[in-house]
């Protein structure tokens, strides 16, 4: 069984500006209200600890594997709950320079796995709800002068 998820947003702001807030993961428990942390050695191939607070959700920590690492276009990976295909989300956050001084900010996550059904309520809703916060906020604060 597989989900995707798909938010959208455009940020009055270069790709530039945004890599810069998205990449400073020291400052993610300041503004960021759905990923609350990312530690490690964020390179291709590593293994990074991302700690999720979705609104009205449990939280979570797990520790997923970076799938890309591109310099203001995009930061993908692939986590599981506890074993391979039980729950697997890869997520990623876009960015695309619309040519203009504006940015569009994507954010997504594929999910697979057997658990996909049982949860699919829970990402319908917090799950989403946490994308469009850090979104509106990720735009707030990019778009300060």
């Amino acid at each position: 069984m597989a989900k995707e998820i798909k938010t959208d947003i455009l940020i009055d702001a270069t790709p530039d500006k945004i890599w810069a807030i998205l990449t400073n993961f020291d400052n993610y428990p300041n503004w960021n209200p759905f990923i609350k942390s990312i530690k490690g050695d964020v390179k291709v191939g590593n293994t990074i600890i991302v700690r999720l607070e979705p609104p009205g959700a449990q939280g979570m920590t797990f520790k997923p594997k970076v799938l890309a690492f591109d310099a203001h276009k995009e930061f993908r990976w692939l986590g599981h709950l506890i074993i391979p295909g039980l729950f697997d989300g890869e997520h990623k956050l876009a960015l695309t320079d619309n040519g203009n001084g504006t940015t569009t900010f994507t954010q997504s996550e594929k999910f697979k796995g057997i658990l996909v059904p049982l949860l699919k309520q829970m990402l319908d809703g917090s799950t989403r709800n946490g994308f469009i916060l850090m979104n509106k906020k990720l735009k707030e604060l990019a778009e300060q002068k």
